[in-house]
């Protein structure tokens, strides 16, 4: 199969806050979330579409992107092109706390798929697609419904995740079972289903959830540490229904900071 998509070259800067520089020959074009540009140097061109596949026509684009919007995407995506004569730079960053992974499309088998909203930019080329879960009982519980992305190329694609991200490589039957909601991205050959927690005290009092993802291998598996809606839960209950944080009514609160 011949390469579609553009050599681009990268760098990410930050730590718990990230963001990913990439490169452009003249010619060269990198594709991003909506929303993500952080900065673009002299000579780089924007152009907003509702598609990455420039294959389909008018109505095919318009489900590309109304499927883009159930993936928990914006309804366009955004090309930044090189039109300069000189190398530019064009900067994206992760909209929370956590790390940027970039994935070699070509060693991943051309095919990757990912949590909604993980996508944050790739090279020109590489399609963005709806990947429905074919179990039912895998979609209702399996922490990210029944639509999930799909990345398709052979260039570099970028994806974020909230906390620590890291790797596994599961061999041909090996199985790990994972909170569903901190799977990022697998591969295809990866096999994706839900487990009960199981008992009565593990399912009430356990704290993580009634069910479980299963994978099973061949293929790779990415994690992260802090799903974004864990984070979110956190903050929430850091507060009370007044508004006031938890704390504040205490003792100390009331000597040193008053009552507000």
């Amino acid at each position: 199969m011949p390469t579609q998509c553009h050599e681009i070259d990268y760098r990410i800067i930050g730590d718990d806050m990230q963001a990913v520089i990439v490169t452009l020959d003249p010619a060269e074009a990198v594709l991003a979330e909506a929303g993500t540009m952080l900065y673009m140097g002299d000579g780089i061109d924007m152009q907003t579409n509702m598609s990455t596949d420039k294959n389909k026509g008018f109505f095919g684009n318009l489900l590309k992107a109304a499927g883009r919007v159930l993936t928990g995407e914006s309804f366009f995506v955004t090309t930044f092109s090189n039109t300069g004569g000189g190398r530019a730079d064009v900067g994206f960053a992760a909209p929370y706390p956590g790390k940027i992974v970039p994935l070699d499309m070509e060693q991943m088998g051309r095919e990757m798929i990912c949590q909604k909203d993980a996508f944050l930019c790739a090279a020109q080329g590489t399609v963005l697609e709806v990947a429905f879960q074919k179990k039912i009982g895998t979609g209702l519980f399996g922490g990210e419904g029944f639509i999930l992305q799909r990345i398709r190329g052979d260039g570099l694609a970028f994806i974020h995740a909230g906390g620590t991200v890291f790797e596994m490589d599961l061999q041909s039957g090996q199985m790990l079972r994972v909170d569903t909601g901190c799977l990022v991205a697998m591969q295809p050959s990866v096999d994706y289903d839900i487990q009960f927690v199981g008992g009565f005290k593990n399912a009430l009092f356990g704290g993580e959830g009634l069910f479980f993802a299963t994978l099973r291998g061949p293929g790779k598996v990415y994690l992260q540490t802090l799903p974004f809606a864990r984070l979110a839960d956190r903050i929430g209950a850091a507060f009370t229904h007044t508004g006031k944080r938890q704390g504040e009514g205490n003792i100390l609160g009331g000597l040193f900071m008053g009552d507000r």
